[in-house]
């Protein structure tokens, strides 16, 4: 189910082919990323790549290595090696880079050295010499490296596309036979050198190998593909489209995001997975767009984000923002997305469970409260039983006295008078 106001029978905690939705926890947890500005501590071999290149593997990969022409998709850090002053980091920026191997600028050389001796999935270390990053002179503009500077990187590969087409081009073929050497040039292609209708449908089938993944249970692997598909449907580029193609476009990428909140949500990383759902929500109508990077990761971290950025009633978003901020103990925030859910799905039966559920822990958690509290106060004091004989003869004594008091004010008149 792509569209939850299409099928409103279809329970949202059903599995769907492309919109799966598989809510129960799974035992493992996720690595997360470090996210401070030091270097991260590695036990792992040295690995001598280059002469000026050398990787400690962090997390071990899957698969294949990306051949020369590859197109990679990478997060990454970046340091200079003498002053350990961090200067570049797309985990930021919530973007991740694309390199195409072989075809990479200059001062990024060592780095793709680095990346062509990774596996998917896989994160590393890498030391690079100064010649083969920014060289003598540095840079001065951003990123600001200084002169002759040895770098670290911290790379995560989270995958590649292999070359899938073979284009003669007619320059390197003549330079090719001036060499002796006969036959064809093998070239990558970027996002930015494809139509849009490619890149959709680049992205489609990177979602559809993220869903296969999800089902054998690999989540991280699955990720790997979501996140690859969503790249394809960058910000820029979904600026750029109207009418149908921005509908194509938002088939595909809304589902990714909200199977990465899914997948998010069984690894237990439940702030990552409320900013994937809230991404969905919050953008306000076509032409803008909600940048991923500037929510804040303690309250609003996951996928959810972008889905509800582009359709603030997408009742799915909802529901999985809502059970993941429960688990973070957020339950009136949790309760609101549930109920607003509800409205465009009032028969959803995954819903009212988990409004019942919610019902259930706040009256356990009066019921907490109110037993904490009495063992700090104690039991209220209990009155004794009333003696009526006493209470009688203190009716009588306070009758007395005021009779008493009552003879001799008229005493005291009388002789006031006689006077």
């Amino acid at each position: 189910m792509e569209e939850i106001q299409e099928h409103p029978s279809q329970s949202i905690g059903k599995d769907d082919e492309d919109d799966i939705v598989k809510e129960q926890s799974a035992d493992e947890h996720g690595d997360p990323l470090q996210h401070g500005n030091l270097l991260p501590k590695v036990d792992s071999a040295v690995e001598i790549l280059q002469e000026k290149v050398t990787k400690q593997v962090v997390k071990e990969g899957h698969g294949q290595k990306p051949s020369k022409y590859a197109t990679c998709f990478l997060h990454y850090r970046a340091w200079t090696e003498s002053t350990q002053h961090k200067f570049e980091d797309t985990w930021h920026e919530q973007r991740p880079f694309e390199m195409v191997l072989g075809k990479e600028k200059k001062e990024m050389a060592g780095l793709a050295v680095g990346v062509s001796s990774m596996k998917a999935g896989e994160r590393a270390l890498l030391h690079v010499g100064w010649e083969l990053g920014y060289g003598k002179e540095g840079s001065f503009s951003f990123p600001n490296v200084p002169p002759m500077a040895n770098i670290i990187y911290e790379v995560e590969l989270i995958g590649f596309d292999e070359v899938k087409e073979i284009i003669f081009a007619l320059s390197d073929l003549i330079a090719n036979m001036m060499n002796l050497h006969g036959g064809c040039i093998l070239q990558g292609k970027s996002r930015g050198d494809m139509t849009a209708e490619e890149r959709i449908g680049t992205a489609d089938r990177r979602k559809m190998d993220g869903n296969s993944l999800f089902k054998d249970e690999k989540l991280e692997e699955a990720m790997q593909q979501y996140e690859m598909a969503i790249a394809y449907l960058g910000d820029d580029f979904m600026f750029q489209l109207f009418g149908k193609y921005r509908d194509m476009a938002l088939a595909v990428k809304n589902p990714c995001h909200l199977n990465m909140a899914a997948c998010l949500i069984k690894l237990k990383r439940h702030e990552e997975a409320i900013a994937q759902c809230t991404i969905t929500c919050l953008a306000p109508q076509k032409g803008f767009n909600i940048l991923a990077s500037s929510y804040n990761r303690l309250l609003i971290s996951a996928f959810v984000f972008a889905v509800l950025a582009e359709d603030e009633n997408n009742a799915k978003a909802l529901f999985r923002r809502g059970k993941a901020r429960a688990e973070l103990g957020q339950t009136d925030a949790a309760r609101e997305d549930f109920v607003k859910a509800r409205k465009h799905a009032p028969e959803d039966k995954a819903i009212t469970r988990e409004l019942r559920l919610l019902d259930e822990h706040d009256k356990a958690v009066y019921k907490k409260q109110k037993e904490i509290y009495k063992g700090i106060f104690g039991p209220p004091p209990q009155p004794k039983p009333a003696n009526v004989l006493n209470r009688i003869w203190e009716w009588l004594i306070l009758i007395y006295q005021w009779l008493l008091a009552l003879i001799y004010r008229l005493f005291k008149r009388e002789r006031h008078k006689a006077d």
